[in-house]
Parts: structure tokens; sequence; C-alpha cells
């Protein structure tokens, strides 16, 4: 059977400007984050690896890792496996005689070089007939479908509408995000800013450094390409294209929204943004996501 690309339409795109900017979605262009994951990503890993007997820890760590930490905003499967890490070193997680799930399965599909996505992972489930990779499957399954009905209505931040439309006078845009397509769809439909994008890439377009060198890596020089994240992830991915990063502070959302459609736009523009000016944006975005949860402080 031949199974399309699901990287085609990345491939397929042609730039129309001499700019090109990546824009990250949950937590940066939405405030989706903390209904996500508190309503959506948490309950059900509490309920699908049975962490009821700590399911108060289970939410700290599960908070710690895809909120308030450096590992905001990495995709779900290595940040569910960094949640159980840090339930099996935290002593009262310990004294309860709890058996913390540690899925080698789950590591290994993850240190692949597939998509880390419910399709890659259906496929190896299949493959491999695993338990565990199925049971991760059926996870991941249940967070899609409470985000499907819990999340709507959720508008973009404040002064991201303004700063699409501003962009669009001069460079390309595209959405690079590790949540399902489907779920982006949805969202940038709804709230009518899928029109200021060529493309929208999730997760199942591959990584986000991959979204990134694919649409613009062999098109744009480095100083004319800028990413628009709110976690390290997407930090991670310009600096992979040789590209400018521009963070959105966790907790400063709009602040960040603002200072970029009344500046940084401008500054980019001009040839200005990498450097000193770049620096000291990131040195204050790093300050605000730490490495060591609060309990072991």
């Amino acid at each position: 059977m031949i199974h399309a690309d699901p990287q085609a339409e990345l491939k397929a795109f042609r730039p129309k400007h001499d700019f090109f900017v990546g824009i990250d979605s949950d937590g940066c262009a939405f405030d989706t984050m903390e209904i996500k994951h508190k309503e959506c990503f948490i309950p059900n890993i509490i309920k699908h690896w049975r962490l009821q007997a700590v399911s108060k820890y289970a939410r700290a760590a599960a908070e710690f890792v895809n909120l308030y930490s450096k590992w905001r905003g990495v995709n779900r499967f290595p940040a569910l496996m960094k949640v159980f890490e840090l339930l099996a070193d935290w002593d009262e997680v310990k004294r309860r005689g709890i058996d913390i799930p540690a899925p080698k399965e789950l590591q290994d599909f993850i240190d692949s070089d597939l998509p880390l996505s419910n399709p890659a992972l259906e496929k190896v489930a299949r493959e491999t007939t695993s338990p565990v990779l199925e049971q991760a499957l059926e996870w991941s399954k249940a967070v899609n479908a409470s985000i499907a009905e819990m999340v709507h209505g959720v508008p973009p931040f404040p002064n991201v509408r303004e700063s699409l439309d501003k962009l669009s006078s001069f460079a390309d845009m595209i959405v690079v995000s590790a949540t399902p397509g489907e779920a982006l769809q949805r969202e940038w439909q709804e709230h009518d800013i899928g029109r200021f994008v060529s493309v929208i890439a999730g997760q199942e377009m591959g990584k986000k450094s991959e979204h990134l060198a694919l649409a613009a890596g062999d098109t744009f020089p480095g100083e004319r390409i800028l990413m628009i994240g709110d976690a390290p992830g997407d930090m991670a991915a310009a600096r992979a294209n040789g590209a400018l990063f521009y963070p959105i502070k966790p907790g400063h959302e709009e602040e960040s929204w603002e200072f970029f459609a009344g500046e940084a736009i401008d500054v980019f523009k001009a040839g200005k943004y990498a450097g000193s000016y770049e620096a000291r944006l990131i040195e204050e975005f790093e300050a605000v996501l730490p490495e060591e949860p609060p309990w072991k402080s």
C-alpha cells in the first residue's frame, strides 16, 4: 500500500516574500496550555496509567513538566516519560509503595526517527503487539478526545492577530507545532487566523526543526527566519536551522505579544534583531523556566 507523504505540504511550500516566520500554537498563539494540560492531559495520565493513589503528585509533576519548567512544550510522549521519572524519584511517592511506570518500549519509540505522533505509534504498536505501546496509544487518543470535547472558544492572545496581519506584508508564515494537526486546523480556522499562514504543520509532519528546515532552510538566510515560541524546544528548533527566536514568556504572554507587535517586528524587518537584542529577550525567557522542580528546592 502506498502511503501519502505527511510532509508533502511542507515540501511543496513556495515563498512569496523575503522573510519567513514560524509560529508555535499552544501557549504561544493561543492561551490553551493550561486548559489542555490541567483538564485533558493530566486526568488521562492518572486514569490510563493507574496513578490514582498518587494523583496529587502526578498532577504536580505533570504541571511542572508541561507548564512551568524548561520541558514546557515538549512532545507529549517524552513529556510523559519525564513525569514518570520525576515521580519515581519523589520521596513521598516512594513511601506509598506504588509502582511507577517505566515503559522501555515507549522510550524506544521516542528514540526512533519516527514522528512522535499517534499514526506512527499505532503502526509500531501493531507491528510489535506491545501492550505498553497500546496503552500509550489509548492514552494519547483519550487526550485528543478530551481536547476535542473541552477546548473550544479559546481565542488567540491579544495582539496575535495584529502581529500576523503586520507580518503578512513582508513575511511568509507557517504554524510549527507538536500538536496533532486536526486540533491545530480546528483552532486556527475557528478564530479566522489560518488565512495568514501557508502551512499548518503539526506532529504528523515531524519535529519542529524539520518543519522549519523543509519550509525555509534552503530558501531564506538565517537572519530572515524567525521562530516565535513559548518553550525551549521552539528555540532549539530555531537554532538547529540557524534561525532567530522570539520568546513568548510563560506567565507574560500578553506583554510579550504587545512588545512583538509594537517593536520587535520592526526590528526583525530592519535586520537588527540578531545579537544583543535577541540575547536580552532570551535571557528574560530562560529565567522564568527552571530545571529543578519546587519539591526539590
